[in-house]
């Protein structure tokens, strides 16, 4: 049975089913979303109890597209990949079951949800350069409407700045992809992976374009501007799918295409890509320190957190030991599976405090802790999370990133001080937002309701059982990355 193929147009299916209904109710919509994320979200499971290959892709499912030029449908999994599809199919079920609420134009707010949901897992599934490129930019289209149409105040402004941003940043990737194409005569990922497509001086040309798009993508330093308006002006769920699933295409490109595809060019970059890392790293801390709204604090943490997996990427280019390699790769890998567990969950809360409030602002709240006990404690434990405090989830990810650095380029771990103003602006918020004297305003703010717990649970689990136990999904990563470490 090809699990792949049927997790990943599933949703769109369910979409264009919706769209055939006579009864295209707010109640059915969101019936049929949930139904459809929840039925990927097993598939998905089924596909992890298959199993993946050490150093290669399982679950291959192929048939010819374009012959004539060496394209077609390629799909596959393995240490990478498959855990960035799990994460896919739970965010964005618990999207849907978030979005419930939404009442306006729902039917046209769920298609575009799930036509979102094909193009992400089709991105971290494609082993043809050419059908990845397809899934990469329709996502582009599905977020845009998004933002611009279930958006905030300004979100046709931050959905036109998120999409120019990303379409033009995209175009290098497609040139790459070409050059890819006419080193090795085909599509195959599979044969571009082995690194030997291109060499010399077009390698270091194919590395600069991918450099470029997937910097936008992750997105880094300087070319970052357009995330904090589009994660403000965004839809909850769209800034979780944006943060938890979208910003994963730039890291998970930067490993599978610039390190796998141009490995000894990437090699030769690698200080310069590691210094990016760094000062990403530290920007995003200190500019989220900056801010007084919740949602924009959040998004340049994602600045931060990101940049550690750009560090990761560029430590094991650098290491002339395979095992520090090896550890940079599961790094950050396990940074990416855990960014968007963390972040995912405190932009859920951060939406649902603005649904009882209607604000964002740290100043505007204060002593919500004893009247909302439940959204409180979610945030706190989420927040301590983001700022990599030990048992839980990002600590075991930063740790192997900065044990790989402290052993393979020691001058980057000066990206150990945005920790530290990390738990400065995530305490600055709890103790605006939910310790002190309450605000007699917010006296009769309600608590999470059941379908907001249903949502905050799983990630609440995840988040601590990634980080008091981590071997099964380190497990599952190394089984690709000690290939590519060596």
């Amino acid at each position: 049975m090809p699990l792949l193929t049927i997790a990943t147009f599933l949703p769109i299916l369910a979409g264009l089913a919706l769209m055939a209904l006579p009864d295209r109710s707010t109640r059915t919509a969101h019936a049929v979303s949930i139904a459809a994320t929840g039925a990927v979200f097993l598939i998905t499971l089924a596909i992890w109890a298959r199993g993946i290959l050490a150093g290669d892709f399982a679950q291959v499912e192929e048939i010819a597209w374009i012959p004539a030029i060496g394209a077609a449908y390629r799909l596959g999994v393995d240490g990478l990949s498959l855990p960035l599809v799990l994460l896919t199919s739970l965010l964005f079920f618990l999207s849907a079951l978030y979005s419930a609420r939404i009442g306006e134009r729902a039917a046209s707010y769920v298609v575009l949800m799930l036509m979102l949901e094909t193009a992400s897992l089709g991105t971290f599934m494609a082993l043809d350069g050419l059908l990845f490129y397809v899934f990469f930019e329709v996502s582009l289209v599905g977020m845009y409407f998004m933002i611009a149409g279930w958006g905030y105040e300004e979100r046709q402004r931050a959905a036109l700045m998120f999409f120019l941003y990303t379409l033009l940043g995209s175009l290098p990737l497609l040139l790459a992809i070409i050059g890819l194409y006419l080193g090795s005569g085909t599509f195959d990922m599979r044969v571009w992976v082995e690194g030997t497509a291109l060499g010399g001086l077009p390698a270091m040309l194919a590395l600069i374009a991918m450099l470029v798009t997937f910097a936008v993508k992750i997105p880094a330093f300087p070319v970052h501007t357009w995330l904090p308006a589009a994660h403000v002006q965004a839809p909850t769920a769209g800034s979780v799918i944006l943060a938890g699933v979208m910003l994963k295409f730039g890291t998970y490109g930067l490993v599978r295409f610039a390190y796998q595809m141009t490995p000894e060019a990437f090699a030769q970059a690698g200080q310069v890509i590691l210094a990016f890392g760094v000062v990403s790293a530290l920007y995003g801390a200190f500019a989220a320190l900056a801010q007084s709204d919740l949602k924009k604090m959040i998004a340049y943490t994602s600045v931060n957190h990101m940049g550690y997996v750009v560090m990761g990427a560029a430590i094991a280019a650098l290491a002339t030991e395979p095992r520090i390699r090896t550890i940079a790769l599961d790094g950050a890998t396990l940074q990416m599976v855990s960014h968007g567990l963390v972040t995912g969950a405190l932009f859920f809360l951060v939406g649902m405090l603005q649904d009882r409030a209607h604000t964002r602002g740290i100043g505007d709240f204060g002593g919500l802790l004893g009247r909302v006990p439940w959204l409180g404690w979610a945030f706190i434990l989420s927040a301590f999370a983001s700022l990599g405090l030990p048992g839980l989830a990002h600590f075991p990810a930063e740790f192997q990133i900065f044990l790989a650095t402290l052993n393979g380029m020691p001058w980057g771990l000066i990206a150990i001080l945005a920790i530290v103003i990390t738990a400065a602006l995530y305490l600055r918020a709890i103790a605006g937002v939910f310790l002190g004297e309450m605000n007699d305003k917010w006296a009769d703010m309600p608590d999470l309701d059941r379908r907001e717990k249903l949502v905050i649970l799983p990630l609440l689990v995840l988040t601590v059982l990634i980080g008091v136990a981590p071997g099964w999904l380190i497990d599952m990563i190394h089984t690709t990355m000690m290939g590519l470490g060596n």
